[in-house]
C-alpha cells in the first residue's frame, strides 16, 4: 500500500515539473540567433581591423558614416567599401590630403563607397564604369575573375587585398592604394554667373544746326577791321575821280 502511494506521489511531482518547464519557456523571449543583433556599424567594422584610421576620420569628417548605418537599417540597401588602408594614405603625396577642400575629401570618400552589396564573385558581371556614390562624374572601372578584383581609376591601378567584414549586406574590402580620380584633384569650377547685357547706346539724334559758338578774333592793336562793302567804295570813289579829271580837261 505504501508502495503503491509512493509511486502515485512520484509520478505527481515529475508531471508537475514537466508542466512547469513547459510552462516557462512559451513565456519566455525568443532568443536572437547570434550574429543578428543589427546592422553593422561601419565605423566599428574598420575599428575592429585596426588599420583604417585615416579613412575612418574621413568618414568621421564628411559624415558619410552616418549616411551609412541610417541606410543600413532600412531593409533592402547595402553597401560595398573599398577601404584604404593608412600604408595606402602614407604613400600619397605630401600634403595631398590637407591641401583637398571639404568638398574634395566628401568627393573622395564617397568615390570609395557602391550603393549595393556587391561579393567577390559578383564583380565578374558588374557594368563599367561601376557607379559610386560619388557620381558619375568619377568614373571607377572594376574587373572581377571570381577570386581577385582589379580597378582602375585612369590615376591609380589597384586591386582588392582582402575582405574585412561581409555579412550579405556590407562588404568592406581592403584595399592598399587611394582611388583618386581627375574630377576629385581638378574639381570643374562652378560656371560664372551670367552677364548683364550691356544697355545699348542711344543712336545719335539728328541736332539741328546751332550758332557757333567762337567768338570773332580781335587785333590787339585796337583796329577794327573794315565792312565787307568797303572795296566797293574805294572803287567808286576812284572811278568818279577819274571822270572828274578829264571832264575838266
Amino acid at each position: 500500500m505504501m508502495k503503491q502511494l509512493f509511486s502515485s506521489t512520484l509520478l505527481g511531482m515529475i508531471f508537475l515539473l514537466i508542466c512547469t518547464l513547459i510552462s516557462g519557456q512559451s513565456s519566455a523571449p525568443a532568443q536572437a540567433p547570434s550574429g543578428s543583433s543589427g546592422p553593422a556599424d561601419i565605423i566599428a567594422v574598420l575599428q575592429k581591423a585596426s588599420e583604417f584610421s585615416t579613412f575612418i576620420g574621413l568618414l568621421k569628417s564628411s559624415q558619410v558614416d552616418s549616411l551609412i548605418n541610417t541606410q543600413l537599417k532600412k531593409p533592402g540597401n547595402g553597401f560595398t567599401i573599398f577601404a584604404p588602408t593608412d600604408s595606402a594614405f602614407s604613400d600619397l603625396k605630401t600634403g595631398t590630403l590637407n591641401s583637398f577642400t571639404d568638398e574634395q575629401k566628401v568627393a573622395l570618400t564617397k568615390f570609395h563607397i557602391i550603393p549595393t552589396f556587391l561579393t567577390i564573385a559578383q564583380f565578374q558581371t558588374v557594368s563599367n564604369p561601376v557607379h559610386t556614390s560619388a557620381g558619375d562624374d568619377f568614373p571607377l572601372n572594376v574587373i572581377g575573375n571570381g577570386t581577385q578584383v582589379n580597378m582602375t581609376t585612369g590615376l591609380v591601378n589597384t586591386t582588392v587585398d582582402s575582405t574585412v567584414y561581409s555579412d550579405g549586406q556590407l562588404a568592406v574590402y581592403e584595399i592598399p592604394q587611394v582611388l583618386l580620380s581627375q574630377g576629385i584633384l581638378s574639381p570643374q569650377a562652378p560656371a560664372p554667373a551670367p552677364v548683364p547685357p550691356k544697355p545699348k547706346k542711344a543712336s545719335p539724334k539728328s541736332q539741328a544746326p546751332s550758332l557757333s559758338t567762337t567768338s570773332p578774333s580781335v587785333d590787339s592793336s585796337g583796329a577794327t577791321g573794315l565792312p565787307q562793302y568797303a572795296p566797293t567804295l574805294v572803287s567808286i570813289g576812284v572811278g568818279v575821280i577819274a571822270a572828274l579829271s578829264l571832264f575838266l580837261n
